[in-house]
């Protein structure tokens, strides 16, 4: 009786699955896995004092989270790219600013040496 694997077909075998193996490691973001952020309205502030207010808007930098990895601000439309726990504006009015997502609906806009600046965005309330 012969085996039906012959060496021909487990060599065949062995470079399916190294391949397999290969090709699903090369597909994977650099930064982490790929996700988004929940789809609303994104409020931007600075910490306030206690002498006054707890927060202290920044209007001009709020905007919304829409379906398909893309944004929407007062100036137009973009999209961004969410890995692991950092989000990159890549197209649009906001493109290359970098926010680390510090909670579910909470994120923290980063400065241009990638360290965490006192402004934070959060989710105001989802979309209708």
């Amino acid at each position: 009786m012969r085996c039906p694997l012959d060496m021909k077909n487990f060599n065949a075998l062995i470079a399916l699955g190294l391949f397999t193996a290969l090709s699903s490691t090369a597909l994977a973001a650099p930064g982490g896995r790929l996700d988004t952020i929940p789809l609303g309205l994104y409020r931007c502030a600075l910490p306030g004092d206690a002498a006054g207010l707890a927060w202290v808007p920044q209007n001009d930098r709020n905007f919304t989270i829409g379906n398909a990895s893309t944004y929407q601000t007062a100036d137009g439309s973009g999209t961004y790219l969410h890995t692991g726990k950092t989000v990159v504006f890549t197209r649009g009015p906001m493109r290359g600013m970098q926010f680390s997502r510090t909670g579910n609906s909470t994120l923290r806009l980063l400065d241009d040496e990638g360290q965490p600046s006192p402004v934070r965005c959060v989710r105001n309330g989802s979309m209708r």
